[in-house]
């Protein structure tokens, strides 16, 4: 359209690292940028314990995050697009509970 602008990305962000706050996590990426999101928006996230949260992977040259112990993926265009969880409320609640019954179970 005439006279509009339109935003384009010649670079596709990747992250370099990740930080936790009381109720944030922010991602570093390599264009120098630094967003922050509320933990809220990923429940997994803000379920775990903080070590949980700390025991992460940079997956696909950093274009997502993978925490092994929650079972999360959280890809840094979502991050950007500002796009929370989409886990529904039933597959949350299985999630915890299995959390619940792993936890309780007698070390071998």
């Amino acid at each position: 359209m005439p006279g509009s602008n339109t935003l384009t990305v010649d670079h596709e962000a990747h992250a370099l690292e990740v930080s936790f706050s009381e109720d944030a996590m922010t991602v570093r990426l390599d264009d120098g940028r630094a967003v922050s999101v509320p933990l809220a928006w990923y429940p997994r996230l803000f379920a775990g314990s903080r070590a949980e949260r700390e025991r992460f992977e940079l997956i696909g040259d950093g274009e997502g995050i993978h925490w092994p112990d929650l079972d999360e993926d959280i890809s840094v265009e979502g991050i950007l697009a500002g796009r929370r969880s989409a886990e529904s409320n039933a597959s949350l609640a299985r999630w915890k509970a299995l959390r619940e019954t792993s936890s309780n179970q007698p070390l071998e």
